[in-house]
């Protein structure tokens, strides 16, 4: 019974996003043998894109338009070239682009071998690229020219550059180069479907490989079931593509057909300049992309009004303070707000509706996803009781490339997070459950008081950590970034009016910028060490 209903469900899904649409038999016959030989990763789902579309234009990025027949051709090419190179079923090919087509492409022609995709971090340091590359040994790294250095100690792969501001080195191998110099026919399907591995940030350490199979129509159904993204929209992902969410939306775009929008580098009067531009109906960013844009001067700001956008889909971290309200009331109520991680991807969506209710919400868990809350025990705690986040859906990841596993109860997993679900449904996340400090026998979270200090007017960033307390064991210290004029004990006496004295600040220090990662989260280890 249940699987009629999630069958229903998912057709109602499908069709109200334009997937389900009707076909020529002849064509609908070649999708079909499409997807059976290449299935529903990069290869297949680009490769059926071109069977369907084969003239409408899937990608845009500072060079200029290609339609999805062209993708499907120059990945040909490329997937002879790399197997030329060594590449083979099984193998693995590193990734080290920003957003653009060498992106697109690496991925398309390594998952048509049958090779697993890595993704690596652009803002990774040379020590953490050494230790990620060592462990996963991939064949070949294809990276843009910029990041060249970074990798001058890493693995011994084959390199092959993506993106040059100049003429390429003599002898070093460019994707043009290698899409060029082979015939772009036809190739034939491996016996094995690519896997993709996503790192984690890396904020505290080594990063680690997250790998995922396949995930399907059911990991699409999910998300669209609460985010009504549509068939053929053009979409401009500013997320980094080898993140968790940026990545989502590249396979989403298998399936709905979308006009990809890429930049290499996100500026925020240009990210709305290209949604404006570029007609855009959806938009997928990380939280402090929207911070950005909406810090821009108002006269900036009122240039742009965004007449095309529906989704904009965010993901990442948190929403701070009342972001979300202030990017609605501006250019409409059309933020959803993703939570997840790496491991388990999402688990809950926050609508429009949801953010207007609290702002600070989570939302609700989408289609086919179970979220609980447990406590150490592992036993369910009753609604509004903060406790571990579990989750359960299509997309869980299946253990770290270099060992070692996310704990799992009952076929759920851990996010790693500390929360609670209300009686409304809506999920709330207090913060990382190895965030939480004790202060004077109090459990103080370090994101509530962010919250908190987002809220003041002068406040544009924020980030709180831990630090040792002779009187309270552990009391805060807080990181903010303002724009005017604001003294420390101004910004304590806002915490001490909202919160409970003992979440105060000891301390307050004002920076210019707060470090983060090319993902947008605080790298609290810096800020830990700088203190």
């Amino acid at each position: 019974m249940q699987k009629l209903k999630d069958a229903a469900v998912s057709v109602r899904v499908l069709a109200r996003a334009g997937i389900i649409r009707p076909y020529g038999p002849v064509k609908l016959v070649r999708l079909v043998r499409t997807v059976v030989a290449w299935g529903t990763g990069p290869a297949g789902g680009f490769a059926s894109l071109a069977v369907r579309h084969p003239d409408r234009v899937g990608l845009v990025d500072e060079i200029g338009e290609l339609t999805f027949g062209e993708m499907h051709r120059r990945s040909n090419a490329l997937a002879r070239a790399l197997a030329e190179r060594g590449v083979g079923e099984g193998d693995s090919v590193a990734v080290m682009c920003r957003n653009h087509r060498g992106f697109i492409d690496a991925s398309i022609g390594a998952a048509k071998l049958g090779a697993d995709l890595l993704y690596l971090n652009t803002a990774f340091a040379g020590p953490q690229l050494v230790d990620v590359l060592e462990r996963e040994k991939p064949t070949v790294v294809v990276h843009d020219e910029e990041f060249t250095d970074l990798l001058a100690d890493a693995h011994d792969a084959k390199r092959v550059l993506a993106w040059t501001d100049a003429e390429a080195p003599a002898g070093v191998d460019t994707l043009e180069q290698l899409i060029a110099s082979v015939s772009d026919d036809e190739v034939t399907p491996p016996t094995r479907h690519a896997r993709v591995v996503i790192l984690t940030s890396g904020t505290t350490g080594t990063p680690k490989g997250a790998p995922r199979k396949e995930a399907g129509i059911p990991a699409a159904v999910a998300l669209l079931s609460r985010m009504p993204l549509h068939f053929g929209w053009r979409t401009h992902i500013a997320a980094p593509l080898f993140h968790t969410w940026g990545f989502a939306h590249f396979a989403l775009a298998m399936l709905l057909g979308s006009t990809v929008v890429l930049r290499r580098r996100f500026d925020p009067e240009e990210c709305l300049r290209v949604l404006e531009e570029e007609r855009c109906e959806s938009a997928v960013v990380i939280p402090v992309m929207l911070q950005r844009m909406l810090a821009l001067p108002a006269e900036t700001l009122d240039r742009y009004r965004l007449p095309s956008l529906e989704v904009v889909a965010s993901s990442g971290s948190a929403l701070p303070g009342g972001l979300a309200t202030t990017w609605m009331d501006r250019f409409g109520d059309n933020l959803y707000s993703i939570y997840g991680s790496t491991e388990v991807a999402w688990a809950s969506i926050a609508m429009p509706d949801d953010l207007r209710r609290d702002p600070s919400t989570a939302g609700r868990p989408p289609h086919a996803t179970v979220v609980k809350i447990l406590d150490e025990a592992g036993k369910e705690v009753p609604p509004g009781e903060p406790g571990r986040i579990f989750v359960g859906n299509h997309l869980l990841f299946e253990g770290y490339t270099g060992g070692g596993h996310k704990e799992v109860l009952d076929g759920l997993m851990s996010s790693g997070d500390v929360g609670r679900l209300a009686e409304s449904g809506l999920l709330y996340v207090d913060g990382r459950d190895d965030d939480m400090i004790v202060s004077g026998g109090e459990n103080v979270f370090p994101k509530e008081v962010e919250d908190c200090l987002a809220q003041h007017p002068a406040v544009v960033e924020v980030a709180a950590i831990g630090v040792e307390d002779d009187d309270f064991g552990k009391r805060l210290r807080a990181f903010v970034v303002v724009d005017g004029e604001v003294e420390e004990d101004d910004l304590k006496d806002h915490v001490k009016a909202h919160l409970a004295r003992y979440k105060v600040p000891k301390e307050i220090v004002f920076l210019d910028e707060l470090p983060r990662n090319a993902t947008g989260k605080v790298l609290k280890r810096e800020l830990t060490e700088g203190g």
